[in-house]
């Protein structure tokens, strides 16, 4: 088998992603339309929507008041082939803060839908859990390229937009030490340029990539397991300080709990300088033939 064309420029296409269209249309609520990039799969990734319904939710708001959560539900598979309608409904606007709701729309049928809330830059009490102490992101090896060769693999290691480096070695193949937990270096694979909201759709966008391996290793089972099948069923960001999602970030993830074919997993993403800038968390359904 040959290595499929690499895709010259990833970022590029999540760039166009995230450049929503604006219909002119509003009754009680905005609508925006939006495109989706390839997946092996033909599902829409998860953190493709998370990123746009940022990006919808900010173009009502000034940009001086930025997200600093949401919290999401995953309600139907996407498909990558059809466009996707959003629409935000401007629930709540206060002296300091913002609520909206999120809908993404397939085919006049929900797929996702969101509460994200808004803040002015406040002052007020400041700390923060330290950053774990590990190899810097140039330590540690990138991805085999001749994995790539599969087409599932060859998105999440060479035409993803996200750039990941393991700490203790991926799961791809195998998990050589099975554990509830795994910290990962990642960003964009190239500069985005200056614009804050963008950053901050970005980040959402990868805080839904390597997410679901803790449950994974906490049992062993590698991404190439035949017949394995998972998908988000919720999802939730909290921005804590601003940071560029184009710079080395270390995520730091662990999974608490997983039971009846779902599994929780937590994460807690730090700018290289060790600043801690979103906690997130997720629950997934998780399928693995011959295991309860």
């Amino acid at each position: 088998m040959t290595d499929a064309a690499p895709n010259p420029d990833p970022v590029g296409v999540l760039l166009d992603v995230l450049a929503l269209g604006e219909t002119g249309a509003r009754t009680s609520e905005d609508i925006f339309t939006a495109a989706s990039h390839a997946m092996p799969n033909g599902r829409i990734f998860g953190g493709q929507v998370l990123g746009q319904a940022v990006v919808a939710a900010a173009r009502t708001l000034p940009p001086d008041r930025a997200p600093h959560s949401l919290h999401g539900y995953f309600l139907r598979p996407g498909d990558v082939g059809k466009p996707l309608t959003l629409s935000v409904d401007r629930i709540h606007d206060g002296r300091s803060f913002s609520r909206r709701r999120i809908q993404a729309f397939q085919d006049g049928e929900p797929i996702f839908s969101g509460i994200a809330s808004f803040q002015d830059d406040d002052p007020g009490l400041d700390h923060q859990v330290p950053m774990p102490e590990v190899p810097a992101p140039e330590e540690l090896p990138g991805p085999d390229p001749r994995m790539g060769r599969r087409p599932e693999a060859a998105f999440a290691i060479r035409d993803n937009p996200i750039e990941v480096r393991h700490v203790g070695g991926h799961i791809y193949v195998a998990v050589d030490d099975p554990a509830p937990r795994q910290a990962v270096w990642t960003r964009l694979r190239r500069p985005i340029g200056d614009d804050a909201m963008l950053h901050r759709a970005a980040l959402a966008y990868v805080t839904d990539f390597t997410i679901q391996e803790p449950v994974l290793r906490a049992h062993g089972v590698p991404w190439a397991t035949p017949g394995i099948r998972t998908a988000s069923l919720d999802h939730a960001i909290w921005w804590h300080r601003f940071g560029r999602a184009d710079e080395w970030m270390l995520y730091v993830q662990e999974s608490p709990s997983a039971r009846g074919g779902r599994g929780l997993a937590q994460g807690q993403l730090y700018s290289r300088d060790g600043v801690l800038l979103a906690t997130v968390a997720q629950e997934i359904m998780l399928r693995v033939p011959g295991q309860g």
